[in-house]
Parts: C-alpha cells; sequence; structure tokens
C-alpha cells in the first residue's frame, strides 16, 4: 500500500527496500477549460542539485527539450501536450544506482508552458505526483497538491534527496509565477 503524503511530509523511499534502484515518478493533473482557450501545456521536469539546491551546470535540468541527464539517470519518457489522459500526465525515470555522488537531491517540478498570462495553477485541479518501484510496478508514495495556486504558473512538487546511503522524499508543493523560467533561476540554471 503506496503512501500518502501531506505538504511538508518526508518519508524514507530506500531504507527497508535494499534492491530499489529503478524508479518511475509519474506526475499528474487535470484543467479546466475556460472561454473557449487552447489546452493547457503542463511540462514536468527533474533539476539535478548539489549541496547548495543548485546545478552544477544546465544539463543538470531534464525537460522536453533535453530529455536524459548525462549520467544517464534521469529520463523524461516525453511530453503529453494535453494532459487530461487519466493517471500519470507525463512521467520521469530514475536510476537511484546511476545518480553521481556529488548530487544530494532530485527536485521535480511541473510549469506551464503559455507564458502569456491566461493560464496558471488555479486552473489546475488534482495534481499529484507518485514514485512506483519499477521492478513490481507498486506505488511507493503518492502526494496529492491541496493548495491553491492562484496565480502561480510553476509548482516545485516534491524533491529525492540524499541521507547518507538512503534515499528520502519531500513533499514540496512550492508555487513560483514566471513558469520554468522562474524555477530554472532558482535552481542556478542558465536561462537565455
Amino acid at each position: 500500500m503506496a503512501i500518502s503524503l501531506k505538504k511538508g511530509e518526508k518519508v524514507d523511499l530506500t531504507k527497508g527496500r535494499s534492491g530499489l534502484s529503478k524508479i518511475l515518478v509519474g506526475l499528474g493533473w487535470d484543467t479546466s477549460k475556460y472561454d473557449g482557450e487552447k489546452d493547457f501545456d503542463l511540462d514536468a521536469s527533474a533539476f539535478l542539485l548539489l549541496g547548495n539546491d543548485r546545478v552544477m551546470n544546465d544539463s543538470d535540468l531534464v525537460f522536453y527539450s533535453a530529455p536524459n541527464h548525462p549520467s544517464g539517470s534521469v529520463w523524461s519518457m516525453g511530453d503529453d501536450r494535453s494532459g487530461g489522459s487519466g493517471g500519470d500526465d507525463e512521467q520521469i525515470k530514475v536510476d537511484l544506482s546511476k545518480i553521481p555522488a556529488n548530487y544530494e537531491k532530485i527536485a521535480f517540478t511541473v510549469s506551464i508552458y503559455d507564458e502569456s498570462g491566461k493560464q496558471n495553477f488555479g486552473q489546475v485541479s488534482n495534481a499529484f505526483i507518485r514514485i512506483e518501484d519499477e521492478s513490481n510496478n507498486n506505488e511507493i508514495l503518492r502526494y496529492d497538491l491541496a493548495e491553491d495556486f492562484s496565480l502561480e504558473t510553476a509548482v516545485f512538487v516534491g524533491a529525492l534527496y540524499r541521507e547518507g546511503a538512503e534515499w528520502k522524499f519531500n513533499a514540496v508543493g512550492k508555487g513560483f509565477c514566471g513558469g520554468l523560467e522562474a524555477i530554472c533561476k532558482n535552481f542556478g540554471v542558465n536561462v537565455k
């Protein structure tokens, strides 16, 4: 049975699961159409972070335009431009055994692609992140975002983080105005 988390809660991911290496991080959401506007295109991203919560370089951002980390430890399963498919809208795979030792955290985010100012997370509902053990397809944990982000166009949903030899998960739920660019700046990715 999966562990259900609330904002700010942390849980051991690998403790008691000695063989856990390959995980699937599923992110999902529902959006509402309004006034005949186009579908939402939300994008999941992962940032591999050093101990100072900053990337080492721009290749530490894994997303639709750069779907694979150079280490082979994190990769995006593609961009779902319409969502609403039920279940996971986008997925990111992680091989914990391949994450270089200098990275202490992997931050998972979702951002709205449309930066026109007409779309925001106030129009997004049922957003979640879940982690599944790829070896047996069992869901380990799930965090359903209950917050109301009325102006924000991006959300830092949660993070895997290293504590000694173990990996843990933190349910974050922090909103950002400014979409993916704002989150990139927060984690030290150069935005051109």
